[in-house]
């Protein structure tokens, strides 16, 4: 399945929550009993509420407190902060499964990163104010039993609503976005629609680089199997401040994704150090392909034409490498929408001991095709021996596969 967001009017945990909920109305049940589990003090109200706008109708999931509420901390109520390790403590506590405590765990530690980041200082040091109130606690871990209960998924959101103007929080008056948004969010598509405020908050932004979503995604080869409409509180001037979601079964659909090309040329490098650098490139987090070919550059000079296939969530990263390892003053950069076959890895280990890790790949006319991977071949020792091994590898992978199709 792939699920993309499309951000009307923004997003916030509690939009994610009734988006998803009102697309997947079946989850509420097992929803209602993770949240309880939160630990919610006497007087707290949790409800997913229907809502209408004047326009559209959809979900609102309304979480109101006690006035006298606070962030749990490890077993007790804190006045004021909150850390990263008493939010750990608390959710180890729930009593939640195992995968959803590591999900909601995961978020916030990307929030702590990304508050680290803006105030100086190091994780454990960060302490939450609004994020680790209990509402946005509940916001995460129900966002985190919804992604887990959804399974394995990709993920994909629209451009994001800029905003402007400031929000208040417990360090004074900040911008819009929010500095840990700006960090959080880098990479990410943005526009301004011209209404003010807060559109994208700190918990929504901690959830899409949790999801490592994709970008401003094109058109889906997908079927459309759910959709769902989850409103935020505020009310915007002609707008309806709504997070939609649009779910599409890929079943029958080659996976569509979206990856970033980068392009550059180099002409001042000498080759052994050029090969160096783009080998540290290709180990890079977020890399999925570097190649270069040789061009002649201007005044006839002969240089290498440079091209980094890329996570576009890592763009911003791999392109600062790129100025790192190579002499180079500028990358050219762009968003593409690929289409990418089904495909799993399998490894068949021989009478002598080799192991070799074959791709398994599904084609449209349902042949598969096997691809043996080179490392693992040179196990083979000579030309003769290597095309023996691939050939063996490929032939038994397809073999196994086909043994575990009956």
């Amino acid at each position: 399945m792939h699920l993309h967001l499309d951000p009307v009017g923004g997003i916030a945990g509690d939009m994610f929550i009734a988006a998803l909920l009102d697309a997947f109305p079946a989850f509420g049940a097992g929803f209602d009993a993770a949240l309880s589990k939160v630990g919610l003090p006497p007087g707290a109200r949790c409800a997913l509420l229907a809502h209408h706008d004047g326009v559209l109708c959809g979900r609102r999931f309304e979480l109101t407190l006690p006035a006298d509420s606070a962030a749990p901390h490890a077993g007790h109520h804190h006045p004021a902060h909150v850390g990263l390790a008493a939010i750990r403590a608390a959710i180890g506590a729930m009593g939640l499964d195992a995968p959803v405590a590591a999900r909601a765990g995961a978020i916030f530690e990307i929030l702590a990163d990304a508050e680290a980041d803006v105030h100086g200082v190091s994780v454990d040091e960060v302490e939450f104010h609004e994020v680790g109130a209990l509402d946005s606690i509940a916001d995460i871990v129900g966002g985190a039993w919804i992604i887990e209960a959804l399974g394995p998924a990709t993920w994909s959101v629209g451009a994001l609503p800029l905003g402007s103007g400031r929000v208040h929080t417990a360090h004074g008056a900040l911008p819009v976005p929010a500095p840990a948004v700006v960090r959080l969010l880098n990479g990410f598509a943005f526009f301004d629609d011209g209404l003010a405020g807060e559109r994208v908050t700190p918990t929504g932004a901690a959830i899409l680089r949790h999801l490592r979503c994709a970008s401003g995604i094109g058109p889906l080869p997908g079927r459309l199997a759910a959709s769902g409409l989850g409103f935020g509180s505020r009310k915007l001037p002609g707008l309806a401040n709504v997070l939609r979601v649009l779910a599409f079964d890929m079943t029958d659909a080659p996976a569509a994704d979206q990856v970033a090309l980068l392009a550059f040329e180099v002409d001042d490098q000498t080759a052994e150090d050029l090969a160096l650098g783009l080998d540290r490139l290709r180990t890079l987090d977020g890399v999925l392909d570097v190649v270069q070919s040789p061009v002649f550059g201007k005044k006839g000079r002969m240089a290498a034409q440079v091209q980094v296939l890329a996570q576009p969530q890592r763009l911003a990263d791999i392109v600062a490498a790129c100025f790192a390892e190579t002499t180079t003053l500028g990358v050219r950069h762009q968003l593409l929408a690929r289409s990418v076959l089904e495909r799993k890895q399998t490894t068949i280990t021989h009478a002598a001991g080799a192991a070799v890790r074959v791709k398994l790949v599904r084609r449209p006319d349902g042949a598969l095709s096997a691809k043996a991977e080179s490392d693992d071949v040179r196990a083979g020792g000579e030309r003769n021996g290597r095309e023996n091994l691939r050939r063996d590898s490929e032939a038994a992978a397809l073999r196994q596969e086909v043994k575990h199709d009956k």
